[in-house]
């Protein structure tokens, strides 16, 4: 008797130890294993330091340069997320910041120089964001300790060297005799030719509830990309020709592998550019238009819009678009999908050019019109009412994305006026960013010492650039 009660006795100590999980938490967080929780960064702190990558620069220079036009580049330095982030500190607090910084700026996440620091006074480390020293000190992941026991919110392990303050960097193939030159040791990592790496940080959740916010990582393990082994590396890391065949089940040789880190967030390429060619460095302005492009390139191979008519009696009563994500894969669209906008516009028109029908068009100050056909989600939050804010939303009330290879029917009934004999459809698949007034908002919330103006010629934020991912036109007989 007294053993068992010992037993318990024993048990109930437990939960009261720092560290110990509680059995009947959801979402159980163990704050030993994670110290900048909610980020889930884990640093093997040692004497050894990271470095910017300009040091890497020296014996990598392709590397480099290509980096340097790439979104990992830009992660932290965004106007965008820099405004979000501004704002999530002032509606839940400075440490909410770790989430987001864990991911954007991983180093000087866990040094605390972003803790310390204003904007303008922080390293070259810490505005490099996703920097060469970051992915290639990645040592390992921890995706099956994460409170929700899948990757999330930078769930990855930062070992830049050993104890005696040595340099070790890892990369997806065998090092080479010389290696680092004498400045690190290299190692064959196969993380780093696994969708794994990527999924610390393309997997984010919400950093109390859990709800995944971002699901690009589980989007493609569910998907035919991922049974076809070809990983986010394969699409992201090669140029566009490249990616037209890895999208096609094609792997990439070695040597197609590039550090282009390539994705849809063609404003941030556009913004990169404006700011470069203000700032007088004509090299990075190339580097960043070629991005745009590569951008642009693969939304537009990414889908595809069918024309599909519906008869009824012999008379065309509606017209059906089949939009179809042939070489994402992931959803389209991905990411926050609660605050990224893909919508259809149609118009049909009579033999005159007559409007008979249309929808989803843009009015002059960038607002869709209200009936327009969305791929997205909404958000909503505790109070199961509409929520868009990352730390707000904790489920989606509606969730309509296009899983890879797979597609959405959208049904536009038809009332033609009489005498009309054809009619001419068109369709656009359309996309953006986010909302007109989302992007004003977060724009106007960056901190003080981003000179929109001064940094990117912004004097007011004009309307989002918008790409047609797809275009199609029919014409059709009224009666058959």
């Amino acid at each position: 008797m007294k053993t068992a009660v010992g037993a318990v006795i024993l048990g109930l100590s437990m939960l009261l130890v720092p560290g110990i999980l509680l059995a009947d938490e959801v979402f159980p967080v163990d704050r030993d294993l994670y110290p900048w929780y909610p980020s889930l960064v884990r640093w093997e702190k040692t004497a050894a330091e990271f470095h910017p990558p300009a040091v890497c620069a020296d014996c990598h220079r392709q590397q480099f340069e290509e980096w340097s036009g790439s979104l990992h580049a830009l992660a932290f330095v965004d106007p965008v997320y820099q405004g979000e982030l501004q704002k999530g500190i002032k509606a839940v607090g400075r440490d909410i910041a770790r989430q987001c910084e864990g991911c954007h700026s991983p180093a000087a996440m866990v040094t605390g120089e972003l803790a310390k620091s204003k904007f303008g006074k922080l390293s070259k480390l810490a505005l490099a964001g996703v920097s060469c020293d970051v992915c290639h000190s990645v040592s390992g992941v921890t995706h099956q300790q994460t409170p929700s026991r899948e990757p999330e919110n930078g769930s990855l392990v930062l070992a830049p060297g050993r104890a005696d303050g040595s340099l070790v960097k890892r990369g997806p193939i065998a090092p080479p005799a010389a290696c680092g030159g004498g400045f690190h040791d290299c190692a064959e990592s196969s993380l780093h030719r696994s969708s794994d790496l990527c999924a610390s940080c393309h997997q984010v959740l919400h950093f109390d509830k859990h709800f995944p916010l971002e699901a690009t990582y589980q989007e493609w393990k569910g998907s035919v990309y991922a049974q076809m082994d070809i990983g986010c590396q394969d699409c992201h890391m090669v140029d566009t020709a490249t990616f037209l065949r890895s999208s096609a089940f094609l792997k990439p040789e070695r040597a197609e592998y590039r550090h282009f880190f390539n994705g849809a967030n063609y404003l941030l390429y556009h913004l990169a550019q404006a700011a470069a060619l203000k700032s007088g460095d004509a090299a990075a302005a190339q580097r960043f238009a070629r991005q745009y492009d590569m951008a642009v390139a693969r939304l537009q191979a990414a889908a595809q819009v069918e024309v599909l008519p519906t008869y009824v009696a012999g008379q065309l009563v509606e017209v059906r678009l089949r939009v179809m994500n042939l070489r994402a894969g992931h959803a389209l669209p991905t990411s926050l999908t609660n605050v990224r906008q893909m919508w259809l516009e149609l118009t049909v028109t009579d033999e005159t050019g007559k409007v008979l029908r249309s929808s989803g068009k843009l009015d002059p100050q960038g607002q869709l019109e209200a009936d327009t056909r969305l791929f997205n989600s909404d958000g909503m939050g505790e109070s199961m009412h509409f929520a868009i804010d990352p730390w707000v939303v904790i489920g989606f009330s509606r969730h309509d994305t296009i899983p890879p290879h797979g597609y959405r029917d959208v049904v536009y009934g038809l009332q033609l006026p009489k005498g009309v004999e054809t009619v001419n459809v068109k369709a656009r698949l359309r996309y953006r960013q986010a909302d007109q007034k989302v992007a004003e908002a977060l724009l106007a919330a960056v901190p003080a010492d981003i000179n929109l103006k001064a940094i990117y010629g912004l004097e007011r934020v004009p309307q989002l650039p918008v790409v047609d991912m797809a275009v199609t036109s029919a014409k059709l007989a009224v009666q058959r």
